[in-house]
């Protein structure tokens, strides 16, 4: 992709040699939502999920040929619409870089992308105490998807259900 979006911003598909970047960005993120010790990822299962199985895709954002973020997101699928969608997992900046315009920028190449494949929804989720982000998805004029909770089997509890 290498699609230059000013003189030092720049957005690219992921490589196998990004892997631990990757890593290192989720962590970050992680620990920004307080969720650190939920990460339980580790570079071969990012390896195996990501670029064996291809399970989700990452554009890595670099400044000057720096990394500073990445973007992960993968194919979701409206029945109502009869078409597929993406849904964006994980948008980060390092805090470095942020309040320069990158995130936005991050995000209108997922949202490119999302054109480009003739989707019709870009989708993701934001903490509810994250009002910085909240108020940056609303100036883009994002709706918040009132009425509807997020539901969650894992782990045990997903394994359990399973095996009923």
């Amino acid at each position: 992709m290498s699609d230059k979006i000013n003189n030092n911003f720049s957005v690219r598909f992921a490589s196998l040699n990004d892997i631990p970047t990757i890593l290192k960005f989720i962590k970050e993120l992680a620990a920004y939502e307080k969720l650190e010790n939920e990460v339980t990822a580790t570079e071969d299962i990012l390896r195996e999920w990501i670029f064996e199985k291809n399970k989700c895709e990452v554009l890595i954002a670099l400044e000057n040929n720096i990394e500073i973020g990445y973007a992960l997101f993968f194919h979701n699928f409206s029945t109502f619409l009869g078409k597929a969608g993406i849904y964006l997992e994980d948008l980060y900046i390092t805090p470095n870089y942020r309040g320069l315009g990158y995130g936005k920028k991050l995000l209108k190449e997922v949202a490119k992308i999302a054109v480009e494949r003739g989707c019709e929804r870009l989708d993701w989720q934001c903490l509810d105490w994250n009002k910085s982000s909240i108020d940056f998805y609303l100036s883009l004029k994002a709706k918040e998807m009132k009425g509807w909770i997020s539901y969650r089997l894992s782990h045990e509890s997903l394994k359990e259900f399973a095996c009923r």
